[in-house]
């Protein structure tokens, strides 16, 4: 028999280690109707927990290809939106907290990119001209507007990948809410910077020139990564002078000049692979979210690799850390008792233009 759902206040005062025990407990419970998908920003409290852990990418391909009826996402809103879009429809995707959204993908919302769509229309047809791509880490309306407008996801693995994609289809593309993916992506694919103008979609036109907007191969959106956003050259700069033969790698969300300045860039599976096989005794200086960083120092060490994060300021992204021990120990209890809680849902025709968005991705990548 069902009982009533349990409130999460009574949750709030229990002690960590005791919420260890009570999430194993539920798991086994569980069995094999739950599954659990952690992303590399997690803190090791519920990271721990996951049984698939990966970046966004890799993390969209579990979620399309598990068989469990319950999907717990330790991440964000957006993903747990993606859990939803791409899984079965008997499946439920679960948030353990819905206060953990994501500040980027907050920067561009469905309304402001409809307005820009309508001011971009007046220069040239918006749908012959320009492709649409949105970055993962964005709410599932703003993937369903890629849908109907010919357009596509990327994820930072996969940019440069889906930017060819977009160009193959139509001139330009409108890419949002990261400029510093964007900008870093095109530069590589061999895009002039002045090519590459920011659309600020709280300035009437971008705060562009008619001419700036018909010269533009990609259009940036005004985005960008708080925890990212930190990092900078003389983060760099110092450390080189510390370790001269340290080698630095950063995440693409990073400022242009981090970028620049650094030994490798690429997305957390990247950063992950490429310092774990890496020579012993290596010095390596990581612009990436904090958890990340410092469980990798962690697992560096027996290998004489010193891992240094790359702020002097502690970092990690605070909507992630909304997901603690007392929400995920709720979230299992309840489903153990067969109540769902903070299930997440895409309406229904939201879901389906967003899903063809990242059927493309996927199918491209």
């Amino acid at each position: 028999m069902q009982v009533s759902p349990i409130k999460f206040e009574k949750f709030q005062s229990v002690e960590d280690a005791d919420c260890q025990r009570r999430i194993i407990a539920a798991r086994q419970k569980l069995g094999k109707r739950l599954v659990i998908l952690g992303h590399h920003y997690q803190h090791e409290s519920v990271y721990r927990h996951s049984d698939y852990t990966g970046d966004s990418l890799k993390l969209s391909r579990y979620a399309s290809e598990v068989d469990a009826e319950y999907i717990v996402f330790l991440g964000v809103h957006f993903m747990a939106e993606v859990a939803d879009i791409l899984s079965r429809p008997d499946q439920i995707a679960i948030l353990p907290d819905l206060a953990a959204g994501c500040s980027m993908a907050d920067m561009a919302n469905l309304a402001k990119v409809e307005r820009s769509y309508r001011e971009l229309n007046k220069v040239l047809n918006f749908d012959e001209t320009i492709t649409p791509i949105t970055y993962i880490n964005s709410a599932a309306d703003l993937k369903a507007f890629c849908g109907e407008h010919g357009g596509i996801v990327c994820t930072s693995t996969n940019a440069p990948k889906i930017l060819e994609w977009g160009f193959a289809r139509r001139e330009k593309v409108l890419f949002f809410p990261d400029q510093n993916l964007g900008r870093w992506s095109g530069y590589k694919m061999g895009i002039p910077l002045e090519q590459m103008p920011v659309w600020d979609p709280d300035l009437p036109m971008g705060g562009l020139t008619v001419e700036q907007i018909k010269n533009a191969r990609i259009l940036l959106w005004k985005g960008h990564c708080a925890v990212h956003q930190m990092f900078r050259l003389q983060n760099i700069t110092q450390f080189r002078q510390q370790h001269p033969d340290g080698i630095v790698i950063s995440h693409p969300e990073s400022p242009f000049e981090v970028c620049q300045h650094s030994d490798y860039v690429g997305s957390t599976e990247f950063i992950l692979k490429t310092v774990s096989e890496a020579a012993p005794d290596t010095k390596w200086l990581v612009g990436t979210e904090l958890n990340l960083v410092s469980r990798l120092a962690e697992q560096m060490k027996p290998q004489g690799k010193l891992v240094q994060f790359m702020s002097h300021v502690v970092c990690e992204c605070s909507t992630m850390a909304r997901i603690d021990p007392q929400h995920l120990a709720w979230v299992l209890e309840n489903l153990a008792e067969g109540n769902v809680v903070n299930q997440i849902k895409v309406p229904a025709h939201e879901a389906k233009l967003a899903k063809l968005t990242l059927d493309r991705m996927l199918e491209a990548s």
